[in-house]
This record gives structure tokens, C-alpha cells and sequence, in this order.
């Protein structure tokens, strides 16, 4: 291996204790490969066999909190009998080494009656997302915004108790997390929002019961991160100004580590096109160096991941390309860095050991991945 590249292998301790091998994450994709009950499919746990060996930590799909959170293939850890099937994607992760986080969430407005079995998408608000034809969401009244603030507790003991080593809230991708924290889809004048500072109010509930379900049921030290989108390019929508005022908040809670989702590393504000910095790193310098910061987006070789680095940012995550290039791991480390792969051919697949949903979903999404005949 080049030793450029040996800052990418240095170990880390996060402030929970729990220490990982590595810099390294695997990063969230969507799969849609378990079954209709959130049950994970051999298909999937293949797809994760396949890619993480080698990895510091592996950060898996979003698994729903409540069953009205879900869309076509997520996984489920919304009730108690979901618990072995989460352990198997546990341990498969964990038998190729990586520490496995899982990612829980609630789609919120992003979910459809086709997908919920003919139940209203649900959100902080009956805002619908700006894309016409769009299903207009029932606004949650305060007694289930507390229930789904419990939900979120009870899926986090889920993961515990299936093994995991940590789990992720997903706050960003315009899930109901961030719903609630955009005053686009926050519309509510309650103690849930009205004012910043009380669009914060259901992230840091969510949050606290996390981190109450972590101090009862963990008995070994046990990750705790937090996934977001820094900022929303419609109007109204979360500013760079907003989201410095919830990580500050959020630093407050004891995290491990907060995920900045970004389509690339480089990403500037797309709110305001002067400002050209690397939004990933205004948010660590925000919250200072002790505070661990994960770098992601389009981080496609290893010298992406070495300069993702050097802005100051401590942890990388790898999403599409350990997709396109399952041995990615192991080319850097072998020196051959230059044979990684960089595009998708059909007659890949079955090497690529991708579930025949998740692959029709890529197909699905012209330009997400970079796919050649």
C-alpha cells in the first residue's frame, strides 16, 4: 500500500469507547431487498457479505421505527419479533470484521398509500413534497409525535439487543427527522414547531430517547450517530446557519459522530453558490476537531478519501463505489489502486452480488449510478 494512504487505516476510539479499525465506513444504501415485513433476505445479507470486509464500521439501509415509516423493501425494526432477523445482518457484518451500526428512521411524507397498504403518509404537517402529484401527509397530532419519539427509543433497544455495535438516526434525506426540522414541512405552531428552536424540539426528543434506551440496555460501550442533510435548496428550507445551531445541539447530547450527507465531499452551499468551502468542513470546524465529523459523497478512490481527510474530518464513508467495487478494500491495501473499478457493466452483476430489487431500483434512477453497456 502507498503510505499516502496509510491516514485512511489509522485506528479510532469514539467518546462511547468503542474503537474501530479503521477510518473507513461503509455508507447507507438503499437495497429494497427485504421482504414486504421488513425481514432481512439472504439476497441482502449476500449483498453485505460481499462488500464490508475490511471496513471500519458498516452503517446499514434505514430500518423503520413504526410500520407506517416504511417503503418497498426497507427493513423493519418496528417490534420485538424483528429482533433475529436484525441479529443475522448483524453478525453477518460483524463475522468480516467492520463494527455494524444500524440506521433507523420513518419515512414520513415520503411514503405512499401504495407502499403503508392504504394508510395516509404521515409528517410534522400536510405539506406535500414539491413534486406535483405528490400525496398530501396527515399531520401528526402531539400524542403520536411522542409515541413516534418512543418508537425511536424502542428500535434503538432492537438493535441493541440484536447485537448491534451502535445505530445511526437518520435525520437527512428529507426523512421525517429533517420534516421536522425544515420549516418547509414544519409548519406547526406547537411545542414541535413555530421558531428554530422548536423545530429542534422533536430531533433532540429523538435523540434523548436514544441515548435513555443506550444507558438502560447497553452492557458494553455502543455507537451513537446522527445522519444529516446540511441544508434544503427549496423555499423555506434549512440553512448552513440552521443546521450549525442543531450540531451544536446536538455535540451537547454526547454523540459519537454526526454524518454530513452530501452529494460529494467538495460540496459547497447550494443555497449560496459564493460560498464554495466544503460544507462538511464548516460543520467540523463548527464543532471542533474533538467532535468526529463523517465525510461522504461520490468519494471514489482512495486519494478522494485521503483529501476528504485533509479538511479536517476525521471518518469517511463510501457509498456507491464499494457497490461498484466490492474488493475496493482490498485493492488500495495491495497497491493497486488503479484496477478499482469506476463503472457498472451488466455482466458484473452477479460478481457485484446485487439483489435483483436493489438492481432494478439503480435502473430505475438514470444517472445515479454510473452504468455502461
Amino acid at each position: 500500500m502507498k503510505p499516502k494512504y496509510d491516514p485512511l487505516f489509522e485506528p479510532f476510539t469514539f467518546a462511547s469507547g468503542v474503537k474501530i479499525d479503521n477510518r473507513l465506513f461503509m455508507a447507507p444504501m438503499t437495497t429494497n431487498s427485504s421482504f414486504e415485513n421488513g425481514m432481512v433476505t439472504t439476497d441482502e445479507k449476500d449483498y453485505y457479505k460481499r462488500r464490508v470486509a475490511g471496513l471500519g464500521a458498516v452503517v446499514t439501509s434505514c430500518a423503520q421505527v413504526m410500520e407506517n415509516g416504511r417503503f418497498a423493501g426497507s427493513l423493519s425494526a418496528a417490534s420485538d419479533d424483528r429482533i433475529d432477523s436484525l441479529a443475522g445482518l448483524a453478525k453477518t457484518i460483524q463475522n468480516e470484521g467492520p463494527k455494524a451500526i444500524l440506521q433507523i428512521f420513518h419515512v414520513g411524507r415520503l411514503g405512499s398509500k401504495r407502499t403503508l397498504r392504504g394508510e395516509q403518509p404521515v409528517s410534522a404537517s400536510a405539506v406535500p413534497i414539491d413534486v406535483e402529484g405528490a400525496e398530501v401527509p396527515r399531520a401528526l397530532t402531539d400524542k403520536e409525535v411522542r409515541e413516534l419519539v418512543d418508537a425511536f427509543g424502542q428500535a434503538t433497544r432492537r438493535a441493541i439487543q440484536a447485537g448491534f455495535d451502535g445505530i445511526e438516526l437518520h435525520g437527512a434525506n428529507n426523512y421525517l427527522i429533517q420534516q421536522f426540522f425544515s420549516p418547509h414541512s414544519n409548519q406547526r405552531e406547537d411545542h414541535w414547531g413555530g421558531s428554530l428552536e422548536k423545530r429542534m424540539n422533536f430531533p433532540l426528543a429523538v435523540v434523548q430517547a436514544a441515548k435513555e434506551a443506550i444507558q438502560t440496555y447497553a452492557k458494553k460501550p455502543f455507537i451513537f450517530g446522527y445522519r444529516i442533510s446540511p441544508e434544503e435548496i427549496k423555499e423555506p428550507g434549512i440553512t448552513i446557519e440552521d443546521t450549525l445551531q442543531l450540531v451544536a445541539k446536538l455535540k451537547e447530547q454526547g454523540l459519537d459522530y454526526i454524518h454530513v450527507s452530501t452529494n460529494k465531499w467538495t460540496q459547497g452551499s447550494v443555497r449560496d453558490l459564493y460560498e464554495t468551502r466544503p460544507v462538511v468542513q464548516r460543520i467540523q470546524e463548527h464543532v471542533g476537531k474533538e467532535f468526529p465529523i463523517i465525510g461522504v459523497g461520490s468519494i471514489i478512490t482512495p486519494d478522494d478519501a485521503v483529501e476528504t481527510m485533509a479538511l479536517g474530518v476525521p471518518l469517511v464513508a463510501i457509498g456507491r463505489e464499494l457497490v461498484v467495487e466490492p474488493d475496493w478494500i482490498q485493492k488500495v491495501k495491495l497497491g493497486n489502486e488503479t484496477a478499482i473499478r469506476k463503472k457498472i457493466k451488466p455482466e458484473y452483476r452477479e460478481d457485484l452480488t446485487l439483489p435483483d430489487a436493489m438492481w432494478e431500483y439503480i435502473e430505475s434512477r438514470p444517472g445515479w449510478f454510473p452504468i455502461v453497456d
